[in-house]
């Protein structure tokens, strides 16, 4: 697959979140697909990450995935995004704060036959955390 086909599986992928359909994920990961997201150590596999969407999706129901930079080179697409959202369930044993929340990060996605292969994800999780009220900021 070419670069550009690449990066319009990764955009695929992002508007699947956007509409919170799970199903996505099996449409574009490979049925031994890998996750790497140390703010996720539990998420490794494709099943796991269907559970992961399907949990951040009842705790952030208007979860809104943007791709702010995409950049492809052989078969890995990286890709900067911001995630909006509000917390109106359960998350992670927190109650729901109604707070409205925007995470940075980065990633990197090793595609194979145009679905991830492997992902290597680094969100601003402190910073979430941190708008949630659940710990206090740093500044």
């Amino acid at each position: 697959m070419s670069t550009e086909e690449n990066k319009a599986n990764v955009r695929r992928f992002t508007d699947g979140f956007n509409q919170k359909n799970v199903a996505v994920i099996d449409e574009l990961c490979t049925p031994d697909y890998v996750n790497h997201d140390p703010a996720n150590p539990q998420v490794r596999s494709r099943e796991d990450y269907k559970q992961w969407f399907t949990e951040l999706s009842a705790a952030f129901p208007d979860l809104h995935f943007t791709i702010d930079d995409i950049l492809a080179e052989g078969d890995k697409v990286a890709y900067r995004f911001t995630l909006r959202a509000t917390h109106s369930g359960s998350w992670r044993g927190a109650a729901p704060t109604g707070k409205s929340i925007t995470v940075t990060g980065t990633a990197i996605a090793r595609i194979r036959d145009g679905k991830f292969a492997e992902d290597w994800v680094n969100t601003d999780a402190l910073g979430l955390v941190q708008q949630l009220g659940l710990i206090p900021s740093m500044g």
